[in-house]
């Protein structure tokens, strides 16, 4: 026996064959590698010891022993216990991946949707070729807001009667805040057209591609194009003058909608004032600035006529904090409060005539919240 050789015995553990631990004796030799010895062991072991042999490989203390090491270089001693460990198929060889991590990943990139990609042209002809509120084509009669929204005049009119117009249109309150509006079919149209409508002067389409403005004082609907071109004050169809107030861009961008929504406020505050002052100088009577109000106001409404009229009757007129009773104001005798007695028959008691309709007679009697007394020397 050549005195460079000396023998080992070592132990190997196969866990993931589930195989007690095996006792091996090794004749170490220089050219002795760890193939050579997961070969000797998986030989004993399997009968398809090379294919578990290129997925195989040993560890000692946690440490990965390379195939091409020798066994003395590679620190194994004698009593030594090695660890024979399989890669996963499938996995990078680094044991960083396991079956059950695959699956994982593969349900959670589906766990939630993600939302479908919206084609832009598409988008585009829905705002233009459809209602804005129930997303149907659109089909006549046919209005806008005074922010160039495009709806279905029915559908719009039903959401205000049931009261379910979104917060983005809130801005609508009835049949005022709408405009109607004439749109110019496009002739010889075919059933597989999406596009409906043009301008009636370029004939360009209404699809979104051109802008496109709406003639607040006629509704006709006009290209940009056509209004650039052609030069008027007056409409190009029915030959109505317009200021340039009147036009609405149809579908504007950010800061067109913007503008639109500043000229609707100033219009609407400007309704406001002028409301006002109709009240004050027409209805209301103010004289001057002192403030005073002229008896002989003239209050809109029936409501207001009767209120007047009785208060003329019952004499309560008052003017600057004081009540008038038969009095001059202004110049003027006002009717007398109306008193039973001055209205009693020939030959009539006047006080007892008054006091059927009347109560202010004072009593004799007495009373508590418990009797009423008898007049005194009845009792």
């Amino acid at each position: 026996m050549n005195s460079n050789t000396k023998n080992l015995e070592i132990f190997i553990q196969a866990p993931d064959l589930q195989i007690p631990t095996r006792a091996l004796t090794l004749t170490l030799a220089p050219n002795l590698t760890i193939r050579n010895l997961k070969q000797s062991f998986l030989s004993q072991i399997t009968s398809i010891h090379q294919t578990l042999a290129s997925s195989s490989f040993f560890t000692l203390n946690g440490r990965l022993l390379p195939d091409s090491d020798t066994v003395e270089n590679s620190g194994v001693t004698n009593s030594s216990t090695l660890s024979l460990r399989f890669r996963l198929a499938g996995g990078g060889g680094d044991g960083g991946a396991t079956g059950a991590e695959s699956r994982d990943c593969y349900l959670n990139m589906y766990a939630d949707k993600k939302p479908d990609k919206v084609d832009p042209n598409e988008q585009r002809l829905s705002k233009w070729l459809n209602c804005a509120l129930s997303n149907e084509p659109l089909k006549r009669p046919i209005v806008i807001d005074y922010l160039g929204n495009v709806f279905n005049k029915q559908a719009l009119v039903e959401a205000l009667l049931n009261k379910k117009l979104p917060k983005a249109f809130s801005h609508i309150k009835g049949l005022k805040d709408m405009i109607s509006i004439e749109l110019e079919l496009i002739p010889g149209l075919g059933s597989d057209s999406d596009v409906k409508f043009q301008c009636p002067i370029t004939g360009l389409e209404f699809n979104g591609k051109y802008k496109f403005y709406a003639l607040k004082s006629c509704g006709h609907v006009l290209s940009a194009k056509a209004l650039k071109e052609v030069k008027s004050s007056t409409c190009h169809v029915c030959h109505k003058e317009f200021a340039e107030s009147d036009k609405i861009v149809i579908n504007g961008n950010e800061s067109e909608v913007v503008a639109l929504r500043e000229k609707m406020e100033v219009e609407k505050s400007k309704l406001r004032e002028k409301k006002v002052k109709k009240v004050k100088n027409g209805n209301l009577g103010v004289s001057g600035d002192s403030g005073v109000s002229n008896v002989g106001v003239q209050f809109s409404g029936s409501k207001h006529a009767i209120d007047l009229k009785a208060e003329k009757v019952s004499g309560k007129i008052e003017t600057n904090g004081k009540g008038v009773n038969g009095s001059k104001v202004n110049g003027k005798h006002e009717a007398k409060r109306f008193k039973a007695g001055d209205m009693a028959p020939a030959n009539a008691n006047k006080e007892v005539y008054a006091s059927i309709f009347t109560s202010s007679r004072k009593s004799d009697f007495k009373e508590t919240y418990s009797c009423r007394s008898l007049p005194l020397g009845r009792n």
